[in-house]
C-alpha cells in the first residue's frame, strides 16, 4: 500500500490540530489514516451507474418513515445555585470553563 499521508504530512497535521501524541501513539494513528484512505479508495473504485441517485444512507428519509422532530423545550435546572455550588469557578451566576488553547491560522 503505498501511503499518501507521509511522515511530514501527518506531523504537518498533529502541529495544526495541535495533538500531543507520543511516538507509539503518532504511528498508529498514521497508520490508522493510511487505511482509511485505502478504504476510501477500494469503495471509489467501485463501478456505479452514473444515473444512481445519491443517498446518505440505504433507506428514504421521508415524513411516512421518519418520526416527527420534537419541539425544543427548555427545561431550568430545578437548583441552580447549587448546581454552581459545584463548580470549580463562576461568575456572575455562570460557570467558567477553561479557554480552548488555539493558534490563528493565516
Amino acid at each position: 500500500m503505498r501511503e499518501e499521508i507521509t511522515l511530514d504530512l501527518f506531523n504537518h497535521l498533529v502541529e495544526l490540530a495541535a495533538l500531543e501524541l507520543n511516538p507509539a501513539e503518532a504511528e498508529y494513528l498514521r497508520r490508522e489514516l493510511n487505511n482509511q484512505l485505502k478504504a476510501i479508495h477500494e469503495l471509489q473504485a467501485i463501478p456505479l451507474d452514473p444515473n444512481t441517485p445519491i443517498a446518505s444512507h440505504g433507506v428514504p428519509y421521508t415524513p411516512q418513515s421518519s418520526p416527527a422532530l420534537r419541539e425544543d423545550v427548555i427545561h431550568p435546572h430545578p437548583h441552580p445555585a447549587r448546581l454552581l455550588q459545584t463548580a470549580p469557578e463562576t461568575a456572575d451566576g455562570f460557570i467558567v470553563v477553561p479557554e480552548i488553547p488555539r493558534q490563528e491560522l493565516e
